[in-house]
This record gives structure tokens, C-alpha cells and sequence, in this order.
């Protein structure tokens, strides 16, 4: 589930997120087969295999392999668990656009296709380094008519198939399976006319389904890896057509394993340099944690600081391609510091201050309950950006050359060293 903003100025238009989405959204995912496990690639599909990728290491990475205990329905641990679709190669996204008697689609519905793509797949593209080709797929144009009215389906807020979203996916399948083998794709997008349900700066319906064994069936697989996008994330400050797409990778996100990064509180932990914490306003990438998460990252991109002593490290800016890109350093078999470098390129179109991001993994937390959190440089500064809907307080929490992070009870320093002229940066890390 996408998140709803948190309340910031009023000028920003952002909403403070509700306790229901939360408790709605930690038992969303449950780790079972998916369409992927069990469907059949297209010609010009790459075979990258059902279920997450590989994550890419090697001996060396053991200690920084954080994991989560069973309790732990979405975690950040690593490598990914089974059940989620896979996030390497080509992946076939079937995305249909529905509406209701009480809420037919607003103008045609390839124009309600049109506000997501092609920006999602850019998007994915150029987070991923090319190595996620994300094809969507309309075989059905035109608006796909549900036999009950969206009043009937009982909706109010994204849960795991409950009897109304049961039926609607049932509904959704039976109408749509003439024309549509649900065999041949790897996740199910569905677009909603916008005008069913209220705006999205009042409720956020939006939700994910990433794994579920009582998914309803179609064509002999589980419809388990769905994203329902409802309303438009529309803030008024006229950016809607460059930023109103996001929403859909946030909740593609979850289909590949990620949780969500905001809290109750909202986006105070993570900020804006994630798109799994904040989803509305300017652009923003994953976290390098992620992106190894996903497969989008060599072995000998990432290092693992486990030793005692003092180790450098040259980092290259996460959002171009090649290069040192991630630094954990493990403080046990649960949790990690990660170390990266963001700047204002690529997918993070407002990064204010560029620098080395600092945060903490916490594979132990589930999804929506602060399992990750960033570290601010300049704490009570009031951040850098003035851009609406993002978290400004942790906007300039990137640490510079000079500036040092440093965990006494573990004796752990990390020592922003220095920058060469291609703005790559130089961290010391210290353990002991």
C-alpha cells in the first residue's frame, strides 16, 4: 500500500497517513507461489527465472547476509524470500483498466494507461541500470466493466482479500479471460478510473497483494502478485503529470519483495530517499540496499565492513551505473548500517545536498513499522529542499567530506574522507 503523506506545511498539501493503512498493510505479503512460479514465458521474455533474483555475493558478504525471524511477513533481510515476482530480465506486467456502474471511467481508459506509462517503465530502467526491463501489457484497451458496482464490492481500504476484494478479483478474472491468458505475465496491474472512491489526499486505497495462498485462480495460477492503484495522487501544485506515476512503482515495489518504509508517524524515518517511503511529489530511487536486494547490484559493488580495524572505501554515486555502490557494515545477525552515496541524478531529481547516506537495516521489523532509518547530519535543521510533498527535515541528511557518524557502544565511526573530481567519495570505516 502506498503510503499517504505526512502533514508538513500547508503549502505541501500533504495528509498525515492513518493508523488502518498500517495495520492494514503488515499482512499484506505472505511468501507463496505466484503467477511467475507456475506461467510460461513469451518469446521475448528473458528466462531470469521465477521468484526474486539472485542476490549477487560472495564468502564475504556472510556476515552483512541479514535475515528476519518467521514472525516477519515482508522484511528487508536478504536475500529475498521466495514468492515475490522476479525483478531481473524482462518482466510482463498485465495491466487492465476497470471501472463500475456507480463510477464509469472517466475519457478513454488508454489515457488512464497513459498517466503510468511509459514513466514507470523509465523509471524501473533507470534504477535498475537497465537490468529490469518492465514491459506492461493492455491486451483488453478499453475500460473493463465490473458486474457489480464498487458500492456492492464493499471497498473501503486495501485487505488482503477480503470477501469484497475476493470478488472483485474473481469478477476482474472471469471478465477479462477471453481475451487474456494470465499465464503469460509476471505481476497484475490494476489501473481504477479515478473517480471511484474518494480523492487520495483524503483515503488512500491503493494496496498490493505480494503472495497470498487463498489469491483467487486464473488460468490455473494465483492471482497473488496484484497492485490496484485507485484516484490520482494529485496535490494541486501542477506537477500531477510528472509525478502522479509514482505511485505505481511504490506499489510494484512490494510485488518484488520491498516493504513499506514509512511509519504512522509518516515519512520521519527514511524521508525522501526512497521511493518505498515516500511516493508523492518529485522523483526519488531506492535505497542501494534495496537495489542489492533486487538483484541490481554486482557482488563487487557491494562490500561488507565486518572486519575489526580501519578500512577505506571509494564510493561512486548510486544512480550511475557501474562502480563501488553500497558499504554494510553488520552489527548482528539481524541488523546493519548501510553506507552509499546519493546525488542529484537519475531518479533523484531533489537531492539537495549530495553526500554519503547513512542508515540502519532492521530485518527484525515488518513492513510499515520503521524498518529502516536514516541518520541526519544536520538534525533540527529544517533540511534543504522547500519541494512539495517531501520530507524536508531529512532532505540534507547526507553526511560530506569533514562530517563523521559514530556509534559509541558498538565503537563504530564512519568518516566521510573526501571527494575526487568525478564526485566520488572517500569513507572511512572503524570498528573497534
Amino acid at each position: 500500500m502506498q503510503p499517504q503523506p505526512q502533514a508538513q506545511a500547508p503549502s505541501c498539501r500533504i495528509r498525515p497517513r492513518r493508523l488502518a493503512a498500517l495495520a492494514t498493510v503488515t499482512v499484506l505479503t505472505l511468501a507463496v507461489s505466484t503467477s511467475a512460479v507456475n506461467g510460461h514465458l513469451t518469446p521475448d521474455t528473458t528466462a531470469a527465472g521465477p521468484g526474486p533474483a539472485t542476490l549477487s555475493h560472495s564468502s564475504a558478504h556472510g556476515p552483512c547476509l541479514i535475515s528476519a525471524g518467521p514472525e516477519i511477513q515482508m522484511s528487508e533481510g536478504v536475500p529475498t524470500t521466495t514468492g515475490y515476482a522476479r525483478s531481473t530480465g524482462t518482466v510482463r506486467a498485465l495491466t487492465l483498466m476497470i471501472d463500475f456502474s456507480d463510477a464509469p471511467g472517466e475519457g478513454k481508459a488508454l489515457d488512464r494507461f497513459a498517466e503510468f506509462f511509459p514513466q514507470t517503465q523509465k523509471w524501473f530502467r533507470t534504477s535498475s541500470y537497465g537490468r529490469l526491463d518492465y514491459r506492461p501489457a493492455t491486451p483488453i484497451r478499453d475500460w473493463l466493466r465490473m458486474p457489480k458496482s464498487l458500492a456492492e464490492y464493499g471497498i473501503e481500504r486495501g485487505a488482503p482479500f477480503d470477501p469484497g476484494y475476493r470478488q472483485l478479483v474473481q469478477d476482474l478474472v472471469a471478465e477479462a479471460d477471453e481475451k487474456v491468458d494470465f499465464r503469460s505475465y509476471d505481476l497484475l496491474n490494476v489501473l481504477v478510473t479515478p473517480n471511484a472512491g474518494p480523492s487520495a489526499l483524503d483515503t488512500v486505497l491503493s494496496v498490493t497483494f505480494a503472495g497470498n495462498a487463498e489469491a483467487p485462480v486464473a488460468d490455473g495460477v494465483p492471482v497473488a502478485n496484484a497492485s490496484f492503484v485507485y484516484s490520482r495522487q494529485d496535490d494541486g501544485s501542477g506537477s500531477y503529470d510528472k509525478t502522479g506515476y509514482r505511485v505505481l512503482p511504490h506499489e510494484n515495489g512490494h510485488v518484488f519483495g520491498l516493504p513499506d518504509l514509512y511509519t504512522q508517524e509518516g515519512g520521519g524515518a527514511v524521508g525522501h530517499w526512497d521511493i518505498m517511503s515516500e511516493d508523492w511529489g518529485a522523483n526519488n530511487d531506492l535505497l542501494g540496499w534495496h537495489k542489492w536486494k533486487l538483484g541490481w547490484l554486482d557482488r563487487t559493488q557491494v562490500h561488507c565492513a565486518s572486519a575489526s580495524g580501519t578500512t577505506e572505501y571509494t564510493l561512486t554515486p548510486l544512480a550511475r551505473k557501474g562502480g563501488d555502490k553500497l558499504v554494510v557494515v553488520p552489527l548482528d545477525a539481524r541488523s546493519g548500517y548501510a553506507v552509499e552515496l546519493r546525488t542529484r541524478e537519475g531518479n533523484d531529481e531533489v537531492v539537495c545536498q549530495p553526500g554519503v547516506l547513512i542508515y540502519k537495516i532492521d530485518a527484525d521489523v515488518d513492513t510499515g513499522m520503521g524498518p529502516v532509518r536514516v541518520y541526519d547530519s544536520h538534525r533540527d535543521s529544517g533540511g534543504c529542499t522547500r519541494s512539495p510533498n517531501v520530507h524536508a527535515e531529512l532532505s540534507d541528511a547526507a553526511f560530506t567530506p569533514g562530517e563523521t557518524f559514530k556509534d559509541p557502544r558498538r565503537r563504530i565511526t564512519i568518516a566521510v574522507s573526501g571527494a575526487n573530481r568525478k564526485g566520488d567519495h572517500r569513507v572511512r570505516i572503524t570498528r573497534g
